[in-house]
């Protein structure tokens, strides 16, 4: 019989699901909650770019363009309908709290959410290509009275500016004193937005809390980042949890190898950047911030706009909250003026996959032990540790898009051995009740 696949969005994991999905001879059926494909990239800024280069993002078997030229692209021009998908339909969740239906399928409701009509579906298999980086905003948390409530401007999540088309957000931002919060990639996308739109006769405040390393590109010295951290010989460099005698040990005698790869980088963004002039040079090593995929690619010419004041770099060496003109900084007497406030702030992953099911108990084994080391890694998957959810899968794509596809075949090449120990379970317990 025909085994039938749910794959729970359609952005670049999903697609790239699917493609397996009938590459294995299953039936696929996806579920998109917004009227287009491509994920996060139908939500961007005019400003982003794209910071690794296109070689390593696009599918196997359709490459760019030749038309794409830039080695950075700042479009996704390679998003393609691999199969007729449905629109507009958000997962609602297990339905009544029971995940299972009587022939131990997963039962997936979901809402159109134009006629507001459900319906349910009956499938073998959930992959969840949901993403982490998108719906669920992450908004810091405040004191009793001096949330976003006691300002006079406005607040907003850097989510609702992507969510405006280019000239609206343009518009929206002409013409006010705008400080943006936050310091990773899309933070500085829209401060650059909002010092083009108003230059230094109204300046936009960064406001942020830690220095990461950032780069004008992933070449430092000539050399690709990914000779030096993305292969085998780089694991090798870094202590790992679990690991025995000999690893350790190896680990240790490499470290001034480690400490040289990580000064190597480290004096390319001084030197391109002039991180020391504007006391943007991160306490914590590189090697750290790229272990927890906190680098970035800074827009193009962002440090010359901090050099002419059209963006002003402001670090808070603590909480922040709102009053009445705007913001107040911890430890600082006067407020931070302000008309309009943007909070790149990133976005709560964990509860928006929690959320995806009815059932408290489901949502406790998709997330894992928290005392683990990387609690979603397989124990959300097979049978290692719970038997009850060895056919639902999360996926998501990191910095490259192999990393889904590679997701994707394991997916598959342990579900077909899932099946096949099922099914021959289920024929033993067949011919064990016809002989009682």
């Amino acid at each position: 019989m025909e085994k039938r696949v749910a794959v729970v969005g359609a952005g670049i994991s999903g697609l790239l699901a699917c493609k397996y999905t009938l590459s294995k001879g299953f039936r696929p059926i996806v579920f998109e909650s917004t009227s287009t494909i491509g994920g996060v990239w139908t939500k961007t800024v005019e400003t982003t770019k794209l910071q690794t280069p296109k070689a390593f993002y696009q599918f196997s078997d359709f490459p760019w363009p030749s038309s794409v030229t830039e080695d950075h692209p700042n479009q996704n021009q390679s998003m393609k309908a691999y199969l007729r998908m449905r629109w507009n339909l958000g997962v609602c969740g297990g339905g009544t709290g029971e995940p299972f239906s009587s022939e131990g399928k997963w039962k997936v409701i979901v809402e159109d959410k134009q006629s507001l009509s459900t319906e349910t579906y009956l499938v073998d298999f959930v992959i969840l290509c949901i993403g982490r980086f998108s719906d669920v905003p992450n908004i810091p948390e405040f004191t009793p009275n001096k949330g976003p409530k006691a300002f006079h401007g406005t607040v907003i999540h850097s989510m609702e500016y992507a969510d405006m088309d280019y000239e609206s957000a343009a518009k929206f931002v002409t013409g006010k004193q705008v400080t943006v919060v936050g310091s990773q990639k899309f933070a500085m996308d829209i401060a650059m937005e909002c010092s083009n739109a108003n230059g230094i006769e109204n300046p936009c405040t960064l406001l942020y809390r830690t220095e990461h390393w950032n780069f004008p590109d992933l070449l430092p010295w000539g050399v690709p980042l990914a000779f030096l951290y993305f292969n085998c010989f780089s694991e090798l460099l870094v202590h790992k949890p679990g690991e025995g005698f000999l690893l350790s040990l190896l680990a240790t005698l490499l470290s001034p190898l480690r400490w040289a790869y990580s000064k190597f980088v480290e004096t390319y963004a001084n030197k391109k950047l002039g991180l020391y002039k504007y006391g943007m040079v991160p306490k914590q090593r590189f090697l750290q911030d790229i272990s927890s995929c906190l680098i970035a690619v800074v827009p193009e010419n962002f440090y010359d706009r901090v050099q002419e004041g059209s963006i002003i770099l402001k670090k808070s060496l603590g909480n922040f909250g709102f009053c009445q003109e705007g913001i107040l900084v911890e430890g600082e007497v006067s407020p931070l003026t302000t008309e309009l406030v943007i909070l790149a702030t990133g976005f709560n992953g964990e509860k928006k996959l929690k959320n995806v099911f009815v059932s408290p108990t489901f949502q406790d084994y998709i997330m894992g032990s928290q005392e683990a080391i990387l609690p979603l890694y397989r124990q959300s998957s097979f049978a290692t540790v719970h038997m009850v959810l060895s056919n639902i899968h999360f996926i998501q794509a990191l910095h490259k898009w192999t990393n889904s596809t590679t997701s994707c075949d394991w997916i598959f090449r342990e579900y077909l051995k899932l099946v096949h120990l099922r099914d021959k379970m289920q024929m033993a317990s067949r011919a064990s009740r016809r002989h009682i």
